[in-house]
């Protein structure tokens, strides 16, 4: 004997709300997931920055050593120049650089044109020596590559002159 099969009873079951919250989620956590980029997942340290404020110091007008990079323009040829504030510095400069037998010092000297960068090193040791409480500034022409700043910094910092200011124009001034 066969088996009577029973009639199925059906039932409507509507997708389209079920469809709208799938949705509505799947959006919700879009928009407020947050995606790592792969230098960030990698990235184990942190960097704490220092807060700076804008410096207004001004150069002291006295005890100061001068240290300004130019384009010299009779021979279109970079060279630092190098001069002291106080009248009894310079004179006192000039007499240890005729000592060290620099090229072209006299007793009159005030600005020494320096084009070797041992020389720059011998003349800033000798600047310190002359007045040990002296700050140094370095003035800078835009036009130069960095690597005569670099130059300067690097023999101030084997001679021990670690503390200098740049000289800037403020923004807005006229060039």
């Amino acid at each position: 004997m066969s088996k009577i099969k029973k009639k199925r009873v059906g039932f409507v079951l509507d997708m389209t709300p079920l469809v709208d919250i799938t949705f509505l989620l799947l959006t919700f956590f879009m928009f407020t997931a947050k995606f790592r980029s792969e230098s960030e997942n990698q990235q184990k340290f942190t960097i704490k920055r220092p807060q700076t404020t804008q410096d207004t110091a001004k150069l002291p007008d006295k005890d100061l050593v001068m240290i300004k990079v130019g384009i010299d323009t009779v021979s279109n040829d970079t060279a630092f120049y190098l001069s002291m504030v106080n009248e009894q510095d310079v004179a006192k400069l000039a007499e240890a650089m005729m000592a060290l037998e620099y090229p072209g010092a006299t007793e009159r000297t005030a600005l020494f044109k320096i084009t070797d960068s041992t020389w720059l090193g011998k003349i800033v040791e000798q600047a310190r020596m002359i007045n040990p409480q002296a700050k140094f500034a370095v003035d800078a022409d835009r036009r130069i590559s960095y690597k005569w700043i670099d130059i300067a910094i690097n023999e101030m910092r084997k001679k021990r002159a670690t503390s200098f200011n740049f000289v800037t124009d403020k923004k807005g001034a006229s060039m």
